[in-house]
């Protein structure tokens, strides 16, 4: 059977990229790779490398690079899907699939809290999260792999409650603070529970974001000690910064830098980070959908604003999107290196951008061109409708 036809059948399938201009690696420690050519095997990274060390034979799928810059696929820390690619909160459909054609191959859910009729009881909420849970793993709109099923926990759970949730595949809790339970002790109780079952932690940071939420200050953050501090910079009211510095100095949890935030306070805390020497802590999210819409660009221009209004060179503004994520979420994308998921997203700089190459147009601020998105070694996403023309875009090879 002819590779191609084989690959269709749900054979061995085989993706060798080549020609590719600049890898970036979406790790701090070694942001850019010695490399031209990278190899995919059943939708995961075999080779990453020089053409002539490669083994391109069989190949299944094969992409010409045409100098493109290759980075992992982008994750999105911070969303709140509801069912597939529909959202209630602007009534859109289709915002998933866009995010796609903004480079972003990967969300995590930080509550479906715009279920409509959202069960606020302990049966219902546990139940929710599970349906949630089980939908998008066994549905991925357009490709997209979304990480949901996020309950908003309630001052009634025991811990038996975390127990049930994580024994039914729960791996998230929704933002602390976005249901009953506002106070420290109480959320540190639960968040405790939550860790003790593998259960990972985010709480919403800052002033109400939609009637019903509340304000979350620096105490209930540090005392909640939750595993990320969810929009650290607001969603959207921003906290003081006295309080900011509190936080980031105050854990080493992780610090989520949203786009629906205070842009002014997303900076701030990009400085003390940088401070503190701990950059591996800072992650991105959009918090979309969300009142102010939904950002099909929003990780891209997050990458973009923070590395040319914070200071951040744009192979490591990259890493906050990617590798950061990955790490801090345990996910098996978001780093190229062999083993790991075949995520990836084709750039090169926009057309007509004042800058020489990809990375000098983003830290100008210019958003990127996207050629092509790649998840699990397959072509999810052709030029992006959402972006800026790319100056170069992949293609293709017939076999």
């Amino acid at each position: 059977m002819p590779h191609d036809a084989q690959a269709q059948a749900g054979g061995p399938q085989k993706l060798v990229i080549r020609n590719i201009g600049l890898v970036l690696s979406g790790a701090m420690e070694n942001p850019i790779l010695d490399a031209d050519t990278i190899i995919a095997e059943n939708g995961r990274i075999s080779f990453v490398g020089r053409a002539k060390d490669a083994d391109q034979d069989h190949a299944t799928t094969i992409i010409d690079a045409n100098g493109c810059a290759l980075t992992p696929g982008l994750i999105d820390s911070h969303v709140h899907p509801v069912a597939g690619d529909w959202t209630p909160r602007q009534n859109q459909m289709g915002w998933i699939d866009s995010n796609l054609n903004g480079g972003v191959t990967t969300m995590i859910s930080a509550g479906e809290v715009h279920t409509p009729g959202r069960p606020r009881d302990v049966v219902g909420l546990k139940a929710l999260a599970i349906s949630a849970q089980r939908q998008f793993a066994n549905f991925r709109p357009s490709g997209v792999k979304v990480h949901a099923g996020a309950p908003c926990i309630e001052p009634e759970m025991v811990e038996q409650d975390f127990k049930d949730l994580a024994d039914a595949g729960v791996t998230l809790l929704g933002e602390v603070g976005l249901g009953g339970v506002k106070d420290g002790p109480t959320a540190r109780r639960m968040v405790a529970w939550a860790r003790k079952y593998g259960i990972q932690s985010t709480i919403h940071t800052g002033g109400p974001s939609i009637p019903g939420s509340g304000l979350i200050d620096k105490d209930v953050v540090l005392d909640a000690d939750t595993d990320v501090i969810g929009h650290i910079n607001g969603g959207h009211t921003a906290l003081p910064d006295s309080q900011i510095r509190c936080i980031c100095e105050g854990c080493k949890r992780g610090l989520e830098i949203v786009h629906n935030g205070n842009e002014r306070a997303a900076l701030y805390t990009l400085r003390l980070a940088k401070e503190m020497n701990e950059l591996h802590r800072v992650i991105l999210g959009t918090d979309a959908p969300a009142g102010s819409g939904v950002q099909p660009l929003g990780i891209a221009r997050m990458v973009s604003m923070l590395s040319s209004l914070g200071d951040l060179p744009a192979e490591l503004a990259i890493c906050l999107a990617t590798g950061n994520t990955a790490r801090m979420r345990k996910l098996d994308t978001g780093i190229i290196e062999v083993g790991r998921a075949a995520d990836f997203v084709f750039m090169d700089k926009a057309q007509h951008s004042a800058g020489d190459t990809l990375l000098h147009s983003i830290q100008l601020g210019d958003l990127p061109g996207i050629g092509m998105v790649v998840i699990d070694g397959q072509i999810k996403c052709q030029r992006s409708r959402n972006t800026p023309p790319a100056t170069r875009i992949p293609m293709q090879i017939p076999i």
